[in-house]
């Protein structure tokens, strides 16, 4: 595709750089951000495994070849529905017990630029590995080592790097090169490997080959040792106590309801299924599809609702294990009718002017509906389509990024934002209709830039996603309150949103992303897309986007799929619109009519959905 044609296409009503078609099988199916890792889900299933054995094969093998985005370093949230059983496993890092509330601040209680983002300092207690192990010894078919050998193969012998990763490993090139074990093994001599060079990991592959012997090995044999060695010698606050002491815990899911579907995600420490359901029940009974996809009367909705749910996340939203949080009153449909009344359907409101709400007012829809965020349970081991095609061949839109960034050339008017694809999603769907919905990350592009020596295991910088100072936002921007503070033990907020919907009990949907604070917003569409405008997954994960996150005031767009005139009337009502290039990489699952299976990874990405 020409630049030309690209631009063409950027300014055409509807739009889309790409559309890839649809996987479609009806035995199982995986989709995730790597082809090879969706081969070694898949191979679980065709082995005879179920949803979780091919989830912890695919994210297992994410962590090998995505090491800029996951990692057996950081920790995740995962959504699994089995049989008619819906529950959600949080392995998400937690703060070492050394933590404290002002730690990266100096003297003059100012925040200390990049030390809660670079060096041992930034990372979390990693819960990957008990994650997966903890869902794997509940459900899982297959043995554990049969799930963990695609990923030691993978690290093993290597794999050729994509355009994506020379592209995230550029963008981190000093802080790799800063770290002698990351130099080693992501860099060339310094430099970041280019396409078609081969990462060999040798080091994971042995963690990995300890692991599949026992995952507890990693928080209480070798592995575990060398991490507290590590910090010990580099002023790192993770300890061999922090380690042992690590469970990932199940919680409830966080379920409400929009039409006729059922739609459940994670509940806190987790933001996302919280302002999900609350955007969704802003909209309420609006008949978006009537107002036109992409309208500026739909977009208009759209962001105001999700100015009102970020405005209410920087206050409210935290780990419900240290503080309690107003899930009920936050997801109570007569919560956001109150709040709907405040939008103005004709102006945008200056998110100045849009403030969090009260506790007073909170307490007045907390017992209305029965949506609650129960005790969580540890895991402990034990021994007719409206939109045209455009393009009819996948296209991955990352690699067309470079065309992206200069298309303010071709009309957009403001330079664009770049986007990087920090945070991994994975989608599965086994022959008996169990689902797994599973977002995990390191955080920011290439976690703390941190390799634990002789392990492989690259830390994650989740500590950035506290609040480390009153009124100072984190690197995706999104500003935290004090339920959101740093203390030893705690969970930092998050916005991964893996998220299952069903409809009269039944498999419907499943989908997920990448992408820090954007997260929520591209679930919401995509779910919109599937449901309300009757899209295929394809055309789903690949519409442009909008994003709102109440501060910084500006509505960010993908810079294909919005007609010129539409954003003049969204800047006349008072919008400020902020191109970016991309951003998302979503994939998501559904079930059609038939029970056939429909799935699609985001053209913004290389991921595939691979069904057999």
């Amino acid at each position: 595709m020409t630049i030309s044609s690209f631009l063409i296409l950027a300014s055409s009503v509807p739009v889309f750089a790409a559309f890839p078609r649809p996987t479609l099988s009806r035995n199982g199916m995986v989709a995730s951000a790597h082809p090879l890792a969706s081969q070694a889900g898949v191979e679980m299933l065709a082995r005879g495994g179920n949803a979780i054995d091919a989830a912890v094969a695919t994210t297992l093998a994410i962590s090998v070849l995505e090491p800029f985005a996951a990692g057996i370093g950081g920790g995740g949230f995962m959504m699994v529905k089995m049989g008619t059983e819906m529950k959600s496993l949080d392995f998400r890092e937690r703060a070492p017990q050394k933590a404290t509330r002002n730690m990266y601040l100096d003297g003059q209680r100012k925040v200390r630029p990049n030390a809660s983002l670079e060096g041992h300092l930034a990372a979390g207690v990693p819960g990957t590995i008990a994650g997966l192990a903890a869902a794997h010894r509940q459900y899982g078919k297959l043995p554990w080592r049969t799930v963990v050998a695609p990923s030691i193969k993978l690290a093993r012998d290597g794999f050729k790097v994509s355009e994506l990763y020379t592209e995230q490993a550029k963008s981190k090139q000093k802080l790799l090169a800063s770290n002698p074990a990351a130099r080693q093994i992501f860099t060339n001599n310094g430099k970041p490997l280019q396409p078609g060079e081969r990462l060999i990991q040798r080091d994971l592959a042995r963690t990995l080959i300890a692991v599949a012997r026992n995952p507890q090995n990693f928080y209480t044999g070798s592995i575990a040792r060398a991490i507290d060695r590590d910090m010990r010698l580099n002023q790192g606050l993770i300890t061999l106590a922090d380690l042992q002491a690590y469970q990932p815990k199940w919680r409830e899911p966080l379920c409400g309801k929009f039409r006729q579907y059922s739609v459940c995600s994670m509940a806190p420490p987790s933001s996302g299924g919280v302002h999900l359901l609350q955007i969704l029940n802003t909209i309420g009974s609006t008949d978006l599809a009537a107002m036109g996809w992409h309208s500026p009367d739909a977009l208009h909705l759209l962001i105001e609702s999700m100015r009102i749910a970020y405005a209410d996340r920087s206050t409210h939203l935290g780990d419900p294990d240290f503080t309690k949080i107003p899930v009920s009153a936050l997801t109570n449909p007569a919560y956001a009718a109150k709040r709907r009344q405040e939008i103005n359907l004709e102006k945008a409101r200056p998110s100045a002017t849009v403030q969090p709400a009260t506790v007073e007012i909170l307490k007045q829809f907390d017992s209305k509906v029965s949506v609650q965020n129960p005790p969580a349970t540890e895991v402990r081991a034990s021994g007719s389509n409206p939109l045209k095609r455009v393009v009819t061949q996948p296209v991955y839109l990352s690699r067309l990024a470079p065309l992206a960034r200069d298309l303010s050339a071709g009309g957009m008017g403001t330079k664009l934002i770049s986007e990087s694809m920090e945070t991994s999603h994975l989608t599965v769907v086994d022959r008996d209709r169990n689902v797994v919905s599973l977002t995990f990350t390191v955080n920011y592009r290439f976690g703390a830039g941190v390799v634990v020596p002789g392990t492989g295991i690259l830390l994650n910088d989740e500590m950035d996603d506290f609040a480390i100072a009153p009124g100072v936002a984190n690197v995706f921007g999104l500003v935290g309150g004090e339920k959101n503070s740093i203390a030893p033990g705690k969970t930092p907020l998050s916005s991964m949103t893996p998220t299952i919907v069903t409809e009269n009990g039944k498999f419907r949907l499943a989908i997920g992303a990448p992408g820090g604070s954007t997260i929520i917003t591209t679930v919401l569409q995509i779910i919109l897309n599937v449901l309300e405008y009757k899209m295929d997954v394809g055309e789903a994960v690949s519409a442009g986007r909008i994003h709102h996150q109440w501060q910084p005031d500006q509505v960010n767009i993908d810079p294909w799929g919005f007609d010129p005139s539409t954003l003049a009337e969204l800047r006349r009502r008072g919008h400020s619109i902020e191109p970016r290039s991309y951003w998302g990489n979503a994939n998501a699952i559904q079930q059609l009519p038939d029970g056939r299976l429909q799935g699609a990874a985001d053209p913004r990405g290389e991921g595939v959905a691979q069904g057999f």
